[in-house]
Order: structure tokens, then C-alpha cells, then sequence
């Protein structure tokens, strides 16, 4: 009877882990969903075309200017020598053969702050830095800072139904799992019925024993994926430039809370049903 419990007992706790994973994997998601959009939105460069009789010192002081405002993350300055080569990768090393001068400008490439990586913000972007008398154009593509706003909103509500998705996934799952784990005892808790015992006594026991399972099931999961994001790390070392490990307490946090909150209301749902069950009632 104890090995059968036992089986019972450690079948369970590897069950609510493998959920309680999935709720991590998707909490994880979660709480880097600010940093997977700032990635994408960083990673898009405006280019600040230069007049063609700018001399470089100029164009270096500038630079330094521009690196001074608050919706500037970085810039690169592209020298007339380096967009020449650039543009020989591209078009061949011939291509400016019909041209008597280079028509290649001096370029400066900006990448903004994520706040800033939208139409409007790109617009005031656009006229403080055309303000500079040695500014000649100023490119970007305003469709696909449009495209890009769009599809990362798309994305974010899509994981927010996921997650919602799984969270209940879970409880069903979870509840399900110890609510076949009580009801393998449901003769014990009739008989401490007849004995006298209140619905809050005989609950007691098991509620204790449903927030050590939780807490238990987490730390698995939570090893589990600690695991699976050190492989990642070795593997995938591009990835966790978005995704940001200190983090991962607060999905530790919400991995423990979701294994103890789930198996504590399961268990207090299902020992108040077996309780109220009558005799006959049990072996069914």
C-alpha cells in the first residue's frame, strides 16, 4: 500500500514539473517580452546622408553631437572610402567608372532607442537632426517602422493568448492529476467523517501535503529549465542578447507561486467534494 502511494505520490509530482515547465518556458516569454520588441526595434538604423563638401573632421564633430541626444543608442560613421567599398560589394567594382567624382556622401548611421522607433517619434527625430547645416537627407523607411509596430503588437497579443492558453492548460492538468491523487484516498477521508471530524480538519492534512507537492514540482521544474536555458546559452549565444537572465527570478517566483496556488485549490476543491460524498457514492 505505501509503494502504491508512493508510485502515486511521485507520479504526480513529475507530472505537475512537466506543466509547471511549460508555465516557466511561457513565463519566461513573458517577463522578456519588453526586450524581444527593444531588440527588433534597435536594430532598425537611420542613415544621415552628409553634404559632399563636408570634410571628415566636421563630420566626426557632428557625431559626437548627435551621440549627446536622448533618443540616440549609437552611431557609425561611414566614411566616403568605406560606402565606396560597400557599394563595389554590391554593384561591382566598375560601377563608378561613368562618374568623373565619387558620388558616394559621407553617411553617419543612427540607432535609436526603442521608445523612439515609431512614425511620430521619427518625424521629430528627423527635423532635430536636419537642423545641421551640413545634414543633406535623412533615410528610413517609415513603412517598415509601421510594419514592424504592427507585427510586434500582433505578436505580443498572440502571446498573451498563449500564455492564458497554457495557464489554464495547467490547471486542468494539475487539477486533474491531484484530484486522482485524493481520490485514491477517498475511504481514509469517509472514515475520519465518521469519526466526527470537520470538513476543515480532514482538508488540513491535505492542503499541507498539496503546497509541499507544489513547491517540490517547482523546484523540478525550475531545474528543468534552468537545464534547458544553459544548453540554449551554449548553443544559441545570440539569443540571450534579448532575453535577460535576471529575470529569471521573478519566473522562479512565478513558477513556485502557480505550483502552490494550482495544487492548493485543486486539492481544496476535490477533499470538499469527496467529503460530501455519501457511501454508496465512493465506488463509483
Amino acid at each position: 500500500m505505501r509503494r502504491r502511494l508512493a508510485n502515486a505520490y511521485l507520479s504526480s509530482v513529475i507530472s505537475i514539473s512537466l506543466v509547471l515547465l511549460l508555465v516557466g518556458v511561457a513565463a519566461m516569454l513573458l517577463v522578456n517580452a519588453k526586450g524581444v520588441s527593444d531588440y527588433f526595434k534597435e536594430n532598425m538604423q537611420v542613415s544621415v546622408l552628409l553634404k559632399q563638401n563636408v570634410e571628415e573632421d566636421d563630420a566626426l564633430d557632428f557625431r559626437s553631437d548627435l551621440e549627446k541626444y536622448p533618443f540616440i543608442k549609437a552611431t557609425a560613421f561611414i566614411s566616403q572610402e568605406q560606402g565606396r567599398r560597400e557599394m563595389e560589394e554590391l554593384l561591382g567594382s566598375d560601377f563608378l567608372d561613368v562618374f568623373e567624382t565619387s558620388p558616394i556622401p559621407m553617411s553617419i548611421d543612427i540607432t535609436l532607442n526603442a521608445d523612439y522607433v515609431s512614425a511620430d517619434s521619427l518625424e521629430v527625430v528627423r527635423a532635430t537632426v536636419s537642423k545641421s547645416p551640413i545634414v543633406d537627407e535623412i533615410v528610413y523607411q517609415t513603412s517598415l517602422v509601421e510594419a514592424l509596430n504592427a507585427n510586434l503588437s500582433k505578436i505580443s497579443l498572440g502571446l498573451g493568448v498563449l500564455i492564458a492558453l497554457l495557464l489554464f492548460i495547467s490547471f486542468v492538468l494539475i487539477n486533474n492529476t491531484v484530484r486522482l491523487n485524493v481520490f485514491a484516498r477517498r475511504f481514509t477521508i469517509h472514515t475520519m467523517k465518521l469519526v466526527g471530524a470537520t470538513k476543515s480538519f480532514i482538508r488540513a492534512p491535505f492542503l499541507v501535503q498539496a503546497v509541499f507537492q507544489g513547491i517540490f514540482s517547482s523546484f523540478i521544474a525550475i531545474l528543468a529549465l534552468v537545464g534547458i536555458l544553459y544548453l540554449m546559452r551554449n548553443e544559441f549565444a545570440q539569443l540571450f542578447q534579448i532575453f535577460r537572465l535576471d529575470l529569471l527570478l521573478i519566473v522562479m517566483g512565478i513558477v513556485v507561486a502557480s505550483g502552490i496556488i494550482i495544487c492548493f485549490v485543486s486539492t481544496w476543491i476535490v477533499v470538499g467534494k469527496l467529503v460530501s460524498l455519501k457511501k454508496d457514492d465512493l465506488y463509483y
